[in-house]
């Protein structure tokens, strides 16, 4: 399980690496490192089993999805203290059913829990992230200055931000449930966070923040602001929130961050080795679809689409790797389900599809044999060493004919997330804008030659 932060690695190495006189410098660098400690920790362990998981996915009504109207068990939770430490969970400081403790953090964090687990419980039937009942264990106060959140894989984890840019990360109800629902799509879809199966992660975690927020404010989706992270900013900085789910791109516009990134459509889709194939950007598209067909059903986000989206994550069409296209039908499907073939149900959720340039069920083609190939760009990293090589080669380049017979032979299609394994090397493939993640293990003699072509190995 990749570990899942809220803010972007680019929004913080923009601020940590380009503003030299930049105030809370220091504390984005600082966040980077620990972020940086945090994921090499988690990869060290992304090779456990998840038959576990797997089995915890069905939900009491014996297959996923079918539970939505059915009373969720009881779930505790409580909040831990780290003292801004990295030791987790921390000194307990407040569980269920406890007064007040009068620290803000810790007493936001028992709020926006309580809001999250009563949401999944009450709407969705679902019992804590695992649908057993999983006690949830939140920690406040990480690290010092800390600028981020995250869901490691166990628990939920937020810094106190570093009061110049970024506000308490517990302060918004919705940041918290964005990462409580990274723990469901662990313990369901188990979609890999990197390119548009990463990107749904994000979203889906955007989704079910957006209607947590909106049923906490009672309000319907079109008086909604869609907007996530509002109020993390502190007041100097030029901006609304992190995100808007409504209008992506549009949530900030500041000399210091610069402009928000997430692009709104399939045209605009961003393809990049940073930030996992850039999920936090490209999820926009799929956040814009949900904001879009539950603007048009009417009523509130969480009585009909919400449990459209639920029943499309955990029923068994939406895998690891499934893509924007595939995510689309599948949500096309549980509308079928819920509102009848036919209805205005499903014609809502299909023209909020279409209306980011997304056709469900049909995946973007690869390219065919003997066709014409712009650009193959490969990136190997890891290994013992942790260096990264990175090569491209283009139309005009001597070893384009070899590159383009190797292309039209490889089924990079069938080409399934693997886990990865400790001082291994990770490559990933970019065809004409497509993204394939390949571990060094699952190489064929296709691809080896490929990446050593691209590379410029063998020079």
């Amino acid at each position: 399980m990749t570990r899942c932060q809220f803010i972007p690695p680019y929004l913080l190495r923009r601020l940590a690496g380009e503003h030299s006189d930049f105030p809370a410098r220091s504390s984005c660098r600082s966040t980077l490192e620990v972020d940086d400690r945090l994921r090499s920790r988690r990869a060290a362990v992304d090779h456990i089993s998840y038959a576990g998981v797997t089995a915890a996915a069905e939900t009491p009504a014996g297959r996923p999805g079918d539970s939505v109207g059915v009373t969720a068990p009881q779930t505790a939770w409580t909040i831990h203290d780290a003292a801004n430490g990295a030791t987790l969970p921390g000194e307990r400081i407040r569980s269920t059913g406890d007064a007040p403790s009068g620290d803000d953090a810790v007493d936001e964090a028992y709020a926006g829990t309580e809001a999250t687990v009563s949401f999944y419980a009450d709407v969705l039937a679902r019992a804590s992230f695992d649908d057993l009942g999983a006690p949830v264990v939140v920690t406040v106060h990480y690290e010092r200055d800390y600028d981020n959140a995250f869901w490691d894989g166990h628990q939920l984890v937020f810094g106190d931000g570093d009061g110049r840019v970024f506000d308490r990360f517990t302060k918004p109800v919705d940041v918290l449930a964005h990462e409580f629902t990274h723990a469901v799509t662990q313990f369901t879809a188990r979609l890999t966070y990197q390119g548009q199966p990463g990107a749904l992660n994000e979203s889906v975690s955007d989704v079910f923040a957006s209607c947590v927020k909106q049923r906490l404010l009672d309000q319907p989706a079109d008086e909604a602001d869609w907007l996530i992270g509002a109020g993390i900013f502190q007041p100097a900085v030029q901006g609304r929130a992190l995100r808007s789910m409504k209008d992506p791109g549009t949530a900030y516009d500041d000399p210091t961050l610069g402009k928000d990134p997430q692009v709104a459509h399939v045209q605009d889709y961003v393809t990049t080795t940073d930030d996992n194939g850039g999920v936090h950007i490209n999820s926009g598209i799929p956040n814009r679809a949900f904001a879009l067909a539950a603007t048009a059903l009417g009523g509130h986000s969480w009585e009909v689409a919400g449990p459209i989206w639920y029943r499309a994550l955990t029923g068994g069409a939406v895998v690891a790797d499934t893509d924007f296209a595939r995510f689309a039908q599948a949500t096309i499907d549980a509308a079928e389900q819920i509102g009848g073939a036919g209805t205005e149900v499903v014609t809502a959720v299909t023209e909020a599809w279409h209306a980011v340039g997304v056709t469900p069920g049909v995946a973007a083609p690869a390219p065919a044999p003997g066709s014409p190939i712009d650009i193959v760009h490969v990136r190997r990293s890891g290994g013992f060493a942790g260096r990264t090589a990175q090569g491209e080669l283009r139309p005009d380049d001597p070893r384009s004919p070899e590159v383009r017979a190797l292309v039209s032979r490889i089924d990079f299609a069938s080409i399934k997330p693997s886990h990865t394994q400790p001082d291994r090397f990770i490559y990933v493939f970019t065809v004409d804008g497509r993204e394939v993640v390949v571990q060094e293990h699952q190489l064929t003699d296709d691809l080896r030659l490929l990446a050593s072509l691209v590379l410029d190995d063998t020079r």
